[in-house]
């Protein structure tokens, strides 16, 4: 069992957001793992921790959706969830209430390319998956759902936008999501802006930007919210954003909001897959 990393930051401020304390890798060997682990979510009870990995064995599919529960203040062995697919299920995220995970998967039935689910939260276990349709789903991709009260945040190459991945949101009416909008304002550019959470205030966001994905640098942004509009948004600190790797999948911590969970690989160079970590992250 390795000890828990710790990397002290600056504090990383503006008037409105501050990111300070410590980058803790999150719960080593059980969660965080030689593999792939990406996209960290959280229940509200803070007692489930869900989470994707690109290669870890013992799932039926390429990407899988894992768990774990924690009891007598530890997290125990991870378990693939009982909704993943041979296909690739990824970007799970519980949603405020804790009643339902969201995810995307290029399952067959869907729209094209990756399309968003979500699955309600039994008490002993997961319901079935459910599409959340063709106003959300497009012939493109859909990744990173997450849901903050009534409006879904995604990112999206199938709704048109700025270019590339983009940013929208749809609101729940009635059990269904609707009235797909970009993110107004300059945060969507031509290149590519995905992976999003909104922070505590249901306004702010951090997300992740890369001119090209397949080829570029991937880092954590902070887009604030002014007069009704997004601005283009911040690069966080190197003590966060790992140097020569990249850093992505941040998601709102639903048992304590201050703070955000992200993935990265520290250092750059270990032999390690991608980790995940938490941060207070206070948006005032």
């Amino acid at each position: 069992m390795r000890a828990p990393i710790a990397f002290a930051l600056l504090a990383i401020s503006t008037p409105d957001f501050q990111i300070s304390g410590d980058t803790r890798e999150f719960a080593p060997d059980v969660i965080s793992t030689k593999y792939a682990d990406v996209r960290l979510t959280i229940s509200p009870d803070g007692n489930t921790a869900l989470w994707f990995s690109r290669n870890r064995p013992g799932g039926p599919g390429s990407y899988d959706i894992w768990m774990s529960r924690r009891a007598s203040g530890g997290w125990h062995d991870a378990t693939p969830v009982s909704f993943n697919s041979p296909s690739r299920d990824f970007d799970p995220a519980f949603s405020r209430d804790g009643r339902f995970v969201y995810f995307s998967s290029d399952r067959p039935g869907g729209r094209g390319g990756d399309d968003i689910y979500r699955v309600a939260v039994t008490s002993k276990s997961f319901g079935t998956p459910e599409s959340l349709g063709d106003a959300v789903n497009s012939s493109g991709n859909e990744w990173a759902p997450m849901v903050f009260g009534r409006t879904l945040l995604f990112s999206s190459n199938g709704h048109g936008g700025a270019g590339r991945m983009d940013l929208f949101t749809a609101v729940d009416r009635r059990g269904r999501f609707q009235n797909i909008k970009p993110l107004p304002g300059l945060l969507n550019t031509p290149a590519d802006e995905f992976d999003a959470t909104f922070l505590r205030d249901g306004v702010s966001i951090i997300f992740t930007r890369a001119d090209d994905l397949t080829k570029d640098p991937v880092a954590l942004y902070y887009g604030a919210r002014i007069d009704g509009l997004y601005t283009h948004g911040n690069r966080l600190f190197e003590e966060i954003n790992t140097p020569k790797s990249d850093t992505y999948a941040p998601m709102l911590d639903w048992s304590d909001p201050n703070y955000i969970t992200f993935t990265t690989r520290r250092p750059a160079d270990n032999l390690r897959g991608a980790d995940l970590y938490r941060v207070e992250a206070r948006v005032r």
